[in-house]
Protein backbone atom coordinates (compact mmCIF):
# COMPACT_ATOMS: atom_id res chain seq x y z
CA UNK A 1 0.00 0.00 0.00
CA UNK A 2 1.29 3.56 -0.55
CA UNK A 3 0.98 5.58 3.09
CA UNK A 4 1.24 8.45 4.48
CA UNK A 5 1.82 9.58 8.24
CA UNK A 6 0.98 13.12 9.46
CA UNK A 7 3.09 13.07 12.66
CA UNK A 8 6.00 11.29 11.64
CA UNK A 9 8.59 12.20 12.42
CA UNK A 10 7.72 12.19 16.35
CA UNK A 11 8.52 8.98 18.80
CA UNK A 12 5.34 6.92 17.38
CA UNK A 13 5.24 8.13 14.00
CA UNK A 14 9.02 7.81 13.07
CA UNK A 15 8.37 3.88 14.38
CA UNK A 16 5.57 3.14 13.02
CA UNK A 17 7.51 4.52 9.79
CA UNK A 18 9.70 1.81 9.85
CA UNK A 19 6.87 -1.30 10.65
CA UNK A 20 4.97 0.08 7.62
CA UNK A 21 8.53 0.22 5.79
CA UNK A 22 9.32 -3.82 7.10
CA UNK A 23 5.97 -5.05 5.56
CA UNK A 24 6.87 -3.78 2.30
CA UNK A 25 4.44 -0.55 2.24
CA UNK A 26 5.45 2.60 0.58
CA UNK A 27 5.68 5.53 3.16
CA UNK A 28 5.85 9.10 3.42
CA UNK A 29 5.81 11.15 6.26
CA UNK A 30 4.50 14.51 6.30
CA UNK A 31 5.62 16.91 9.11
CA UNK A 32 6.81 20.02 10.35
CA UNK A 33 10.51 19.24 10.82
CA UNK A 34 12.50 16.65 8.83
CA UNK A 35 12.67 13.37 10.55
CA UNK A 36 16.32 12.49 12.05
CA UNK A 37 14.95 8.82 11.70
CA UNK A 38 13.96 9.04 7.92
CA UNK A 39 15.47 6.01 5.98
CA UNK A 40 16.59 6.59 2.37
CA UNK A 41 13.15 4.55 1.72
CA UNK A 42 10.78 6.84 3.24
CA UNK A 43 9.38 9.95 1.46
CA UNK A 44 10.06 13.28 3.50
CA UNK A 45 7.56 16.09 3.28
CA UNK A 46 7.79 19.17 5.04
CA UNK A 47 4.63 21.10 5.42
CA UNK A 48 1.81 22.62 8.42
CA UNK A 49 -1.11 19.91 8.74
CA UNK A 50 -3.20 23.41 8.85
CA UNK A 51 -2.14 24.28 5.45
CA UNK A 52 -5.13 22.88 3.38
CA UNK A 53 -3.30 22.70 0.07
CA UNK A 54 -0.41 20.67 1.06
CA UNK A 55 -2.00 18.09 3.43
CA UNK A 56 -4.76 17.33 -0.20
CA UNK A 57 -1.32 17.40 -2.49
CA UNK A 58 0.13 15.02 0.08
CA UNK A 59 -2.42 13.31 0.46
CA UNK A 60 -2.66 12.53 -3.20
CA UNK A 61 -2.20 8.57 -4.42
CA UNK A 62 -2.34 7.05 -0.81
CA UNK A 63 -4.46 4.26 -0.22
CA UNK A 64 -3.99 4.47 3.76
CA UNK A 65 -3.28 7.87 6.20
CA UNK A 66 -1.74 7.90 9.45
CA UNK A 67 -2.59 10.79 11.80
CA UNK A 68 -0.12 11.57 14.53
CA UNK A 69 0.49 14.87 14.91
CA UNK A 70 -0.80 17.25 17.06
CA UNK A 71 -0.26 18.60 20.77
CA UNK A 72 0.51 15.18 22.64
CA UNK A 73 1.31 16.32 26.04
CA UNK A 74 -1.62 16.47 28.97
CA UNK A 75 0.61 19.33 30.95
CA UNK A 76 1.01 21.18 27.57
CA UNK A 77 -2.30 20.67 26.41
CA UNK A 78 -4.26 21.82 29.93
CA UNK A 79 -1.78 25.12 29.25
CA UNK A 80 -2.60 25.48 25.94
CA UNK A 81 -6.28 25.16 24.89
CA UNK A 82 -6.47 26.93 22.03
CA UNK A 83 -3.54 25.45 20.44
CA UNK A 84 -4.47 21.95 21.28
CA UNK A 85 -7.83 22.62 19.91
CA UNK A 86 -6.51 24.12 16.23
CA UNK A 87 -3.79 21.55 16.33
CA UNK A 88 -6.21 18.25 17.31
CA UNK A 89 -9.08 19.20 15.99
CA UNK A 90 -8.92 21.50 13.20
CA UNK A 91 -5.75 19.38 11.36
CA UNK A 92 -7.28 16.39 12.07
CA UNK A 93 -10.65 17.66 10.20
CA UNK A 94 -7.99 18.53 7.35
CA UNK A 95 -6.63 15.26 6.84
CA UNK A 96 -9.60 13.80 7.17
CA UNK A 97 -11.18 16.01 3.99
CA UNK A 98 -8.20 15.02 2.42
CA UNK A 99 -8.75 11.41 2.76
CA UNK A 100 -12.73 12.10 1.39
CA UNK A 101 -11.82 13.84 -1.30
CA UNK A 102 -8.59 11.40 -2.17
CA UNK A 103 -11.11 8.17 -1.80
CA UNK A 104 -8.58 6.65 0.71
CA UNK A 105 -8.98 3.27 1.69
CA UNK A 106 -8.01 3.57 5.77
CA UNK A 107 -7.65 6.79 8.03
CA UNK A 108 -5.75 5.62 10.78
CA UNK A 109 -6.10 7.85 13.76
CA UNK A 110 -3.94 7.89 17.24
CA UNK A 111 -6.40 8.75 20.17
CA UNK A 112 -5.49 7.09 23.71
CA UNK A 113 -7.35 5.77 26.81
CA UNK A 114 -8.07 8.85 28.56
CA UNK A 115 -10.99 9.06 26.13
CA UNK A 116 -12.68 6.42 28.52
CA UNK A 117 -12.21 9.28 31.54
CA UNK A 118 -12.91 12.60 33.08
CA UNK A 119 -9.62 14.06 33.56
CA UNK A 120 -6.47 14.75 30.49
CA UNK A 121 -8.24 17.74 30.30
CA UNK A 122 -7.98 19.59 27.01
CA UNK A 123 -6.23 16.56 25.32
CA UNK A 124 -8.81 14.06 26.25
CA UNK A 125 -11.74 16.11 25.14
CA UNK A 126 -9.79 17.06 21.83
CA UNK A 127 -9.28 13.28 21.18
CA UNK A 128 -13.40 12.61 22.17
CA UNK A 129 -14.26 15.35 19.29
CA UNK A 130 -11.85 14.11 16.93
CA UNK A 131 -13.65 10.35 17.35
CA UNK A 132 -16.98 11.47 16.92
CA UNK A 133 -15.90 13.58 13.82
CA UNK A 134 -13.90 10.74 12.40
CA UNK A 135 -17.57 8.57 12.92
CA UNK A 136 -19.01 11.07 10.69
CA UNK A 137 -16.75 11.00 8.13
CA UNK A 138 -17.68 7.50 7.89
CA UNK A 139 -21.49 7.87 8.23
CA UNK A 140 -21.67 10.91 5.97
CA UNK A 141 -19.03 9.70 3.34
CA UNK A 142 -18.15 6.37 3.99
CA UNK A 143 -14.35 6.72 4.79
CA UNK A 144 -13.07 3.71 6.41
CA UNK A 145 -11.38 4.27 9.75
CA UNK A 146 -9.52 2.67 12.51
CA UNK A 147 -9.33 4.45 15.73
CA UNK A 148 -5.94 3.18 17.67
CA UNK A 149 -6.07 3.97 21.60
CA UNK A 150 -3.26 4.28 22.77
CA UNK A 151 -1.89 3.78 26.77
CA UNK A 152 1.55 4.81 28.27
CA UNK A 153 4.30 4.23 25.75
CA UNK A 154 7.64 4.35 26.30
CA UNK A 155 11.10 3.47 24.33
CA UNK A 156 13.70 4.86 22.22
CA UNK A 157 13.53 8.30 20.12
CA UNK A 158 11.67 9.50 23.03
CA UNK A 159 12.23 12.95 24.31
CA UNK A 160 11.82 15.30 27.51
CA UNK A 161 7.13 14.82 26.71
CA UNK A 162 7.62 11.55 27.60
CA UNK A 163 7.44 10.35 31.38
CA UNK A 164 9.96 7.67 31.58
CA UNK A 165 12.51 9.59 29.12
CA UNK A 166 12.33 12.30 31.69
CA UNK A 167 12.45 9.85 35.13
CA UNK A 168 15.63 8.07 33.34
CA UNK A 169 17.29 11.00 32.53
CA UNK A 170 16.53 12.79 35.75
CA UNK A 171 18.09 9.38 37.22
CA UNK A 172 21.14 9.80 35.17
CA UNK A 173 21.58 13.56 36.24
CA UNK A 174 20.36 14.21 39.31
CA UNK A 175 20.83 10.76 41.11
CA UNK A 176 17.08 10.81 42.15
CA UNK A 177 13.71 10.05 40.69
CA UNK A 178 10.31 12.37 41.68
CA UNK A 179 7.08 11.21 41.40
CA UNK A 180 3.91 13.77 42.04
CA UNK A 181 1.96 11.15 44.09
CA UNK A 182 2.17 8.03 46.05
CA UNK A 183 3.58 5.88 43.50
CA UNK A 184 0.57 3.81 43.70
CA UNK A 185 -1.10 4.47 40.64
CA UNK A 186 -0.93 1.42 37.73
CA UNK A 187 0.32 2.14 34.63
CA UNK A 188 -0.11 -0.64 31.13
CA UNK A 189 3.76 0.67 29.44
CA UNK A 190 3.85 -0.90 26.28
CA UNK A 191 7.09 -0.51 24.35
CA UNK A 192 6.52 1.73 21.10
CA UNK A 193 8.32 -0.81 18.66
CA UNK A 194 5.52 -2.90 19.47
CA UNK A 195 2.86 -0.58 19.60
CA UNK A 196 4.06 0.34 16.08
CA UNK A 197 4.26 -3.30 14.80
CA UNK A 198 0.40 -3.29 15.58
CA UNK A 199 -0.22 -0.19 14.42
CA UNK A 200 0.24 -1.49 11.01
CA UNK A 201 -0.93 -5.28 11.91
CA UNK A 202 -4.93 -3.13 11.84
CA UNK A 203 -4.62 -2.14 8.16
CA UNK A 204 -6.17 -5.49 7.69
CA UNK A 205 -9.94 -5.65 7.01
CA UNK A 206 -10.80 -7.21 10.20
CA UNK A 207 -10.13 -3.74 11.64
CA UNK A 208 -12.15 -1.52 9.57
CA UNK A 209 -14.34 0.63 11.31
CA UNK A 210 -12.97 -0.02 14.43
CA UNK A 211 -11.50 1.27 17.75
CA UNK A 212 -8.77 -0.76 18.58
CA UNK A 213 -6.97 -0.44 22.36
CA UNK A 214 -3.06 -0.66 22.32
CA UNK A 215 -1.08 -1.19 25.99
CA UNK A 216 0.85 -3.33 28.16
CA UNK A 217 0.27 -6.75 29.17
CA UNK A 218 1.03 -6.25 32.25
CA UNK A 219 -0.41 -3.60 34.88
CA UNK A 220 2.41 -1.83 36.54
CA UNK A 221 2.66 0.12 39.98
CA UNK A 222 4.46 3.53 39.01
CA UNK A 223 6.66 2.87 42.52
CA UNK A 224 7.35 -0.86 41.28
CA UNK A 225 9.04 0.82 38.20
CA UNK A 226 10.95 3.19 40.09
CA UNK A 227 12.55 0.73 42.20
CA UNK A 228 13.28 -1.52 38.99
CA UNK A 229 15.23 1.58 37.30
CA UNK A 230 16.77 1.82 40.80
CA UNK A 231 17.78 -1.61 41.16
CA UNK A 232 18.74 -1.61 37.04
CA UNK A 233 21.32 1.69 38.58
CA UNK A 234 22.92 -0.25 41.05
CA UNK A 235 20.54 1.27 43.75
CA UNK A 236 22.16 4.60 43.36
CA UNK A 237 19.54 6.51 43.08
CA UNK A 238 17.39 8.02 45.19
CA UNK A 239 13.24 8.13 44.87
CA UNK A 240 11.18 10.97 45.99
CA UNK A 241 7.43 10.73 46.01
CA UNK A 242 5.59 14.50 46.59
CA UNK A 243 1.89 14.48 47.80
CA UNK A 244 0.73 16.74 45.69
CA UNK A 245 -0.86 14.71 42.88
CA UNK A 246 -1.78 16.54 39.52
CA UNK A 247 -5.39 16.34 38.65
CA UNK A 248 -5.04 15.97 34.59
CA UNK A 249 -3.62 12.00 35.63
CA UNK A 250 -5.75 8.87 36.49
CA UNK A 251 -4.16 6.48 39.31
CA UNK A 252 -5.57 3.03 38.75
CA UNK A 253 -8.05 3.36 35.68
CA UNK A 254 -8.88 5.89 33.19
CA UNK A 255 -12.34 4.25 32.34
CA UNK A 256 -15.17 6.89 33.23
CA UNK A 257 -16.53 8.59 30.55
CA UNK A 258 -18.03 5.57 27.84
CA UNK A 259 -17.50 6.31 24.26
CA UNK A 260 -17.62 3.56 21.57
CA UNK A 261 -16.08 0.33 22.97
CA UNK A 262 -13.00 -0.39 21.54
CA UNK A 263 -11.03 -4.53 21.68
CA UNK A 264 -7.72 -4.93 22.55
CA UNK A 265 -5.37 -5.51 20.65
CA UNK A 266 -2.02 -7.28 22.10
CA UNK A 267 0.88 -9.16 20.59
CA UNK A 268 2.35 -12.54 21.24
CA UNK A 269 5.51 -11.56 21.62
CA UNK A 270 6.85 -8.33 23.01
CA UNK A 271 9.65 -6.23 24.70
CA UNK A 272 10.28 -7.55 28.88
CA UNK A 273 9.91 -4.03 30.18
CA UNK A 274 13.44 -4.76 32.17
CA UNK A 275 15.48 -4.96 28.89
CA UNK A 276 13.48 -2.13 27.37
CA UNK A 277 14.72 0.12 30.24
CA UNK A 278 18.03 -0.94 29.59
CA UNK A 279 17.42 -0.47 25.92
CA UNK A 280 16.70 3.31 26.78
CA UNK A 281 19.05 4.02 29.38
CA UNK A 282 21.74 2.97 26.72
CA UNK A 283 20.45 5.68 24.42
CA UNK A 284 20.48 8.52 27.24
CA UNK A 285 24.00 7.87 27.84
CA UNK A 286 24.83 8.07 24.27
CA UNK A 287 22.83 10.83 24.40
CA UNK A 288 24.18 12.88 27.22
CA UNK A 289 27.66 12.10 26.05
CA UNK A 290 27.54 13.65 23.34
CA UNK A 291 26.32 16.90 24.68
CA UNK A 292 29.87 17.27 27.28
Amino acid sequence: MKVIIFGGSGFLGSHTADALIAKGHEVKIFDIVKSPYIQKNQKMIIGNILDNKAVEKAVKGCNAVYNFAGMADIDEAHTKPLQTIEKNIMGNAIVLEACRKNNVKRFVFASTIYVYSDLGSFYRSSKQACELIIENYCEAFGLPYTILRYGSLYGPRAKDNNWIYKILKQALTEGKITRHGDGEEIREYIHVKDAAKLSVDILSKEFENRNVTITGNQPMKIKDLHIMVKEILGNKIKLEFLQDVSSSHYEITPYNFNPKVAKKLVSTEFYDMGQGILECLSELYDELGSKK
